[in-house]
């Protein structure tokens, strides 16, 4: 996909997750979450390409500029939305699959004090897992696909495809569809 088919992408994804977005303009100069996602494409490029010190010089400069902390070196699908975004965290070994929804204040983060340096130590989170303001999602675990985790929940462990994930710590019980596509918050035209 080209660089700008991809822009065209992201701004359509928000479109279609925010219903306080009104234009595409709106979305493609006042959404930090995408400002963020576009930054750490950039910022993985130069991570992947041994560029290690700049990769993070730059990704600190865009927590700074958008309030979320994407490590150069995770590993982000396509369609990723960040609602809000401030106070968003995603550690260094985490991985997301294609169409994730994270909400404010979400952490994709560690759990060990004590590990190598080539340790895998963050969440994986398949297609289109969506993770409610506030959850916490730690260590290696791993979120099958369509899950719903919900707001301010704490999950450290793994958890089936279309899976809803509640409390803390969180306890996993099968997702209603209709709970899964409310919590996506995709908007229809009428």
């Amino acid at each position: 996909m080209g660089f700008f088919a991809a822009l065209r992408e992201d701004v359509a994804t928000a479109r279609s997750h925010d219903p306080a977005a009104r234009s595409s303009i709106e979305v493609f100069l006042a959404y930090s979450g995408l400002h963020a996602v576009w930054g750490h494409r950039l910022t993985h490029l130069l991570w992947t390409a041994g560029f290690r010190l700049p990769a993070r010089l730059l990704s600190q400069l865009l927590r700074f500029l958008t309030g979320v902390e994407i490590h150069p070196a995770a590993t982000i699908g396509r369609r990723l939305f960040i609602d809000h975004g401030m106070g968003v965290v995603i550690g260094a070994t985490a991985v997301l699959g294609d169409d994730v929804m994270l909400y404010h204040g979400v952490t994709l983060g560690g759990k060990s004090r004590h590990h190598r340096r080539d340790e895998k130590r963050h969440p994986t989170l398949e297609d289109g897992v969506t993770v409610g303001a506030g959850a916490k999602v730690l260590g290696d675990i791993t979120l099958g696909a369509w899950s719903t985790v919900g707001a301010n929940a704490v999950v450290t462990k793994d958890a089936p495809p279309n899976s809803l994930l509640t409390g803390i710590p969180a306890t996993i019980r099968p997702a209603d569809p209709d709970a899964t596509e409310s919590a996506r918050g995709v908007v229809y035209d009428a």
